[in-house]
C-alpha cells in the first residue's frame, strides 16, 4: 500500500508543495501576525492529529506533529519569524513597535491585570526578590500559563505547552540528565540547524555553550511554564531512562574559548580491582585496609571486656581484669589476621 498524502487527509491541504510551508500547515493566512490565531490553530490541529496517533499510522503521525510543533514556535518567535518570512518573500515584516515590551505591560494590554495594580506588583516583587512573572503567581493575580507568555514577549522567545509537545527521543539522548536537572531545561528537536530547548527562565551562557558542545548545535530557547518541565524531565528521564545520555564524554564538556574545538576521547581509567576468591592473592592496599579494620576490632574487643567488667563489678575493674581484656583482643587480632586479613 502506497504511503497516504497525511497534508491532505488529515488536514484538508490541497494537493502541492511538499511539505507545505508554515502557514499552509498551520491553515493560516499567508504572513499571519496574530501570535494567538497561530497558537489556537496549532492546538486545534495538534488534538486532531493525535486521533491518528496509533497502529499503523503511529510514526507518521508523530512526525507531523513535531513538523506542526516546529511550525508554531518558529511563527510565534519574534526575530524566527521575521527571518522566515523573508525566507517566503515578504519584504516589509508588520512593525511590532506597538507590542507590549515587558510582563507588566503585556498582561495589562490583555486586561489579565489592570493599571492600577502594576505599582502594588513591582513594590511586592522588589520586597520579595522576585521577578514580575513569579510575583503576580505569588500574588494569585494571574494563572502560570499567562505569566509565562508574558515573559515571553519580554524576551521575544517562543512560549510552548508541554503538554502539546512530544520531544524528538534522539535529541533527549543527547543531554544527560545531570545537566537537564541542573537547567531545568527540556530539549525537543532540532528545526533548521538549531536545538529547540524548552526552558523556564533566559537561558545560562553555560547552557548554550552545553548544549553547543554536546550537540553540535547553537540552541534556541522557548519558555515553558517550570512545572510544567519538572513534570516533563520526570517522565522523559526517569530513573533508568538515558542514564548515561550525552554525545560527548563529560570530561569534553569543558568549555574551551575555541569554537572550533574538539571534544576529547574519554581517557580510559583502571578497572576496579575484582573480589577476591581463595585463590586470589590480595593486593598490598586490600591488605593495608583489612590490617588496619583487624586493628580496629581487637581494640574494641579489649575494650569492651573490660567495659563488661567494670559494670559487673560496680563500676570497678582489677588488673587481672585488664589483663585478661588485652588477652581477648589479641586473640581476636590473632584470629582475624590468620583467617581474613593474610
Amino acid at each position: 500500500m502506497s504511503e497516504i498524502d497525511v497534508y491532505k487527509e488529515w488536514l484538508g491541504i490541497p494537493e502541492g508543495i511538499r511539505p507545505p510551508d508554515h502557514y499552509t500547515l498551520l491553515r493560516l493566512v499567508q504572513f499571519e501576525d496574530d501570535v494567538e490565531k497561530v497558537r489556537a490553530n496549532y492546538r486545534k490541529l495538534n488534538a486532531h492529529v493525535r486521533k491518528y496517533a496509533t497502529g499503523q499510522f503511529l510514526i507518521r503521525s508523530q512526525e507531523l506533529l513535531n513538523e506542526m510543533a516546529k511550525a508554531m514556535l518558529c511563527l510565534t518567535d519574534p526575530d524566527g519569524k521575521v527571518e522566515y518570512d523573508r525566507s517566503l518573500g515578504r519584504e516589509t515584516p508588520q512593525s511590532d513597535d506597538d507590542e507590549p515590551r515587558t510582563v507588566l505591560q503585556y498582561l495589562v494590554s490583555r486586561n489579565l491585570i489592570k493599571r492600577g495594580q502594576v505599582s502594588e506588583i513591582e513594590h511586592f516583587a522588589e520586597a520579595r526578590g522576585l521577578s514580575h512573572r513569579d510575583a503576580v503567581i505569588q500574588m494569585k493575580l494571574v494563572e502560570a500559563p499567562d505569566a509565562c507568555r508574558a515573559l515571553a514577549s519580554e524576551l521575544r522567545l517562543s512560549y510552548v505547552d508541554l503538554e502539546d509537545m512530544l520531544p524528538d527521543d534522539s535529541v533527549l539522548d543527547k543531554v544527560p540528565r545531570r545537566v537537564i536537572r541542573k537547567h531545568a531545561c527540556l530539549p525537543l528537536f532540532e528545526d533548521r540547524g538549531v536545538l529547540l530547548v524548552a526552558c523556564s527562565d533566559e537561558p545560562s551562557h553555560e547552557l548554550e555553550e552545553e548544549i553547543r558542545l554536546r550537540c553540535s548545535l547553537p540552541m534556541r530557547p522557548v519558555l515553558a511554564v517550570p512545572r510544567a518541565i519538572n513534570q516533563a524531565i520526570s517522565k522523559y528521564y526517569a530513573p533508568g531512562m538515558r542514564e548515561d545520555g550525552g554525545a560527548v564524554a563529560e570530561s569534553a564538556v569543558k568549555p574551551t574559548g575555541k569554537k572550533d574545538s574538539k571534544p576529547e576521547k574519554p581517557k580510559k581509567t583502571a578497572a576496579a580491582p575484582k573480589p577476591t576468591g581463595k585463590s586470589t592473592p590480595l593486593t598490598d592496599e586490600q591488605k593495608r585496609e583489612r590490617l588496619m579494620v583487624t586493628a580496629i576490632a581487637s581494640c574494641w574487643s579489649t575494650i569492651g571486656t573490660i567495659a563488661a567488667f567494670y559494670f559487673a563489678n560496680g563500676q570497678s575493674v582489677s588488673f587481672l581484669q585488664i589483663i585478661f581484656g588485652a588477652v581477648i583482643g589479641a586473640a581476636v587480632f590473632g584470629m582475624m589476621k590468620v583467617t581474613w586479613a593474610k
